[in-house]
């Protein structure tokens, strides 16, 4: 009889999902900031109807707003490569190939946000194509 706990454990990549996942909310508190605790009437921030006062909004905020956006879209992929890398059996260290790819995917995605907001439009769409592509590579990191 085993009678020896067997501990389930996070991976790096695992816990670069958790930070990719809460990279939307980091979009949505820009788009807001300076706004909250204000009166919608000036121009404060509506919490009874976010989406529409969203979507009256300019300039960075508005590029804040998109990029929540685009980071909720990029999510499923991200996720599904790092489970489907891990069923495949990638190796689990620090220094493994998974979890660098993961780390790196998670930078650009917030390097992405950065450029998105500060409106530089090419360095963007660079650095979202750079993400994506490293999200194929994770998809493929555990196929033999």
């Amino acid at each position: 009889m085993n009678t020896s706990l067997q501990v389930a454990r996070f991976t790096v990549a695992y816990w670069c999902v958790l930070v990719a996942a809460l990279l939307p909310i980091v979009c949505a508190w820009i788009a807001k900031s300076g706004t909250l605790g204000k009166p919608p009437a000036q121009g404060g921030y509506d919490n009874s109807d976010p989406r529409s006062w969203l979507a009256r909004q300019g300039d960075w905020r508005a590029r804040a707003n998109a990029a929540q956006a685009n980071s909720f879209e990029s999510l499923p992929f991200f996720i599904g490569a790092v489970i489907i890398a891990h069923q495949l059996g990638a190796r689990q260290t620090w220094l493994d190939l998974l979890d660098l790819l993961a780390m790196l995917f998670v930078m650009l995605r917030m390097f992405y946000v950065m450029v998105y907001v500060s409106n530089m439009p090419t360095a963007r769409s660079a650095v979202w194509a750079g993400a994506f592509m490293v999200n194929v590579a994770i998809l493929f990191v555990g196929y033999r």
